[in-house]
């Protein structure tokens, strides 16, 4: 039997354990962790139950917070960790407390078990003797030859090497721990927090050890199917193309052809990426009982350009990118990291569920921003993901006066009834009057824009010019109708006093609905 439609899936990491002064009232944690989805289209909870330590009565798991004997490493781990361990010691299991609430608000609440989280700030092996984090186990710094170290990303270097068997062994006794000790809808194996789990050059060959896992939980679900007279589901979340799949070591289609997940998630690993390949895993999982549910991450990553407030285009970008994966096939959405209180992602997280409640709303479809973090925090992260980002891109004068070509899948289905107003704006830097760019929309050259400076950066509105523009076309609703465009950008003129590219860094059609 396959799950029901869900519509949302909220994923919540647990912060709400770290909402309220230590310690915190079960009252008051349960009152964090499900306001903002009471009375929304959410029908699932995924709860993150931690990632190398346990937070209950383990047989498998140190418990959080003992390896540095509760002392920790900043007021946040303190207040975090000693709510859990003030719960534990007054009987209580937020565990069990967070699977009833659910089914009392008629969730599905799953487990939620990140398979290689890394959020040691980019420590090295030689760290470990030192290194002061809560998240750090014993195990680990008992077992440097189990990590991965300069085998992979600089950032990633303590994540655990899957090739290990006795690191596979340790992840699945964690597993079929938190599964059979508690009433559980079903588990997710999130393999995409974080994504660095085989050397690096080995991981397609390897990628029979992630489905031999995979397989050996299908199997511990099968029996708590079997043993409790009703369905244990198994989701996971994987990474947004096939190619990026393969690059890891997730074998998609032989964990579709021998069911062994019933709810897929192609996401990005580190924020949301834009550009997932919804048709492909909607493809794959035709004719079986598996649902696509496609992931955002907590915000989009491109640079703010603005003209809109940054909250405001982060809405309107999100409802456009739900409404595309909704038309390409997707039976719901996938929500991770929206830490929220009841208000702050309330209207989101009551339209993005189905085609009929974002339809008329305002939305701005956009390209994808393809960027890599060389350096600072979570350096290397983003390589495995917007690996079909198509901006920002430095324009250049071509031999056959073509030039690059933007694809936009537009979603909304214009009526007359209906008519929004449509315009394409791409936005140009390093641009000066003497520039001359040339538009066309699906082949067919676009008129002269208007133009508008970039003035985000001007915030006591001193200039009159900026380093960027955004020229600006109105398109009619026949032009913008639902489906794949194409838009493509040619220099034609660059100004010759000006040494640098003009480079194209975003390309948008806003819908007002």
């Amino acid at each position: 039997m396959p799950p029901p439609k869900y519509h949302i899936i909220y994923n919540w990491d647990g912060a709400p354990h770290g909402y309220s002064e230590t310690p915190q009232s079960m009252d008051a944690f349960l009152e964090k962790t499900y306001a903002p989805l009471k009375d929304t289209q959410v029908g699932a909870h995924f709860w993150c139950v931690g990632e190398h330590a346990a937070r209950w009565d383990s047989d498998v798991l140190e418990m959080l917070g003992d390896v540095h004997n509760q002392t920790y490493e900043n007021a946040a781990s303190y207040t975090f960790t000693e709510n859990i361990r003030h719960m534990l010691e007054r009987g209580e299991d937020p565990q069990q407390a967070v699977i009833e609430r659910g089914h009392d608000l008629g969730l599905h609440v799953y487990a939620s078990i990140r398979m290689n989280d890394n959020h040691f700030n980019g420590a090295q092996i030689d760290d470990l003797s030192t290194l002061h984090h809560t998240e750090l186990t014993r195990l680990r710094i008992e077992h440097p030859e189990w990590l991965l170290g300069d085998q992979t990303s600089e950032w990633f270097a303590l994540s655990w090497n899957f090739a290990v068997p006795e690191v596979r062994e340790h992840r699945y006794a964690h597993i079929k721990e938190i599964c059979e000790k508690y009433d559980w809808d079903g588990v997710e194996l999130d393999w995409q927090r974080h994504a660095f789990h085989f050397p690096q050059d080995d991981a397609y060959r390897l990628r029979y050890l992630l489905t031999d896992l995979q397989r050996a939980v299908r199997r511990l679900t099968d029996e708590l199917t079997t043993k409790r007279g009703r369905p244990f589901y198994l989701a996971t979340r994987v990474a947004g193309t096939q190619e990026m799949c393969n690059n890891i070591g997730y074998d998609i289609p032989t964990w579709i052809n021998e069911g062994l997940v019933d709810i897929l998630t192609p996401a990005g690993g580190a924020a949301t990426d834009p550009s997932l390949d919804v048709p492909a895993f909607v493809n794959l999982c035709k004719g079986t009982d598996i649902q696509v549910y496609p992931g955002f991450d907590g915000g989009l990553p491109d640079p703010f350009v603005g003209p809109e407030d940054a909250e405001t285009k982060n809405r309107l970008r999100t409802r456009a990118i739900a409404a595309r994966y909704h038309k390409n096939g997707a039976d719901g959405i996938y929500v991770f990291n929206w830490h929220a209180n009841r208000d702050s992602r309330r209207a989101l997280l009551s339209q993005i569920g189905t085609p009929d409640t974002l339809r008329h709303t305002d939305k701005i479809y956009a390209a994808t921003h393809r960027f890599i973090v060389e350096e600072g925090e979570w350096r290397g992260a983003y390589r495995i993901d917007r690996t079909l980002g198509e901006v920002p891109i430095p324009l250049k004068r071509t031999l056959t006066g073509d030039g690059p070509t933007i694809e936009l899948d537009l979603a909304d289905e214009i009526t007359a009834e209906h008519p929004p107003q449509i315009e394409l704006r791409i936005r140009l830097d390093q641009w000066v009057k003497g520039d001359e760019v040339e538009v066309k929309w699906d082949k067919t050259i676009l008129p002269e824009p208007t133009f508008d400076y970039c003035m985000i950066h001007d915030p006591h509105h001193i200039s009159d010019v900026s380093s960027a523009v955004w020229q600006r076309y109105t398109l009619t609703p026949v032009q913008a109708a639902a489906g794949r465009h194409t838009v493509q950008i040619i220099l034609n003129r660059r100004h010759s006093q000006l040494a640098c590219d003009l480079v194209l860094t975003d390309v948008e059609v806003m819908i007002n609905g």
